[in-house]
């Protein structure tokens, strides 16, 4: 059996997957779901406040929304914010996910979000996008 493994998934990910879920991204998803899911208080609460925006009502309800969050909350590992990181270019958001891996001891971080994809890692750990993730796991078979 495999060891699990500590991941990191960023906002732009896992509403991906929510809207998507047969996506690549999708299939990326349900894949880390095996794993530890790392999130802070506040890349918890970004979540929420992203998908609480009205421009997702066409396609997905809020009650489908607010149960995916309740469900999430369940599994997921809740970490301390203890060391800050301020290295990124969009500090609101993208420190928040190096944070949340840092202080979780995170293996890896999951993300489409393309200023976080240039750092390739950050401190050991290592940064991908759902479709770099999914082609890992084919070459580890």
């Amino acid at each position: 059996m495999k060891a699990r493994k500590r991941l990191v998934i960023d906002t732009n990910a896992l509403v991906s997957y929510l809207l998507l879920p047969r996506s690549f991204v999708g299939k990326a998803i349900q894949k880390a779901l095996e794993h530890d899911l790392l999130f802070s208080e506040a890349t918890m609460n970004e979540l929420a406040d992203v998908l609480a925006r009205p421009k997702f009502d066409a396609y997905i309800s809020m009650e489908d929304r607010q149960q995916f969050l309740r469900l999430l909350f369940r599994i997921v590992v809740m970490v301390p914010i203890v060391s800050k990181v301020l290295v990124c270019r969009d500090p609101h958001h993208d420190d928040k996910v190096l944070e949340v891996a840092i202080n979780g001891n995170a293996d890896l971080i999951l993300t489409g979000d393309k200023d976080l994809l240039s750092l390739r890692e950050f401190k050991g750990i290592a940064i991908m996008s759902p479709a770099s993730y999914l082609d890992r796991l084919s070459t580890e078979r």
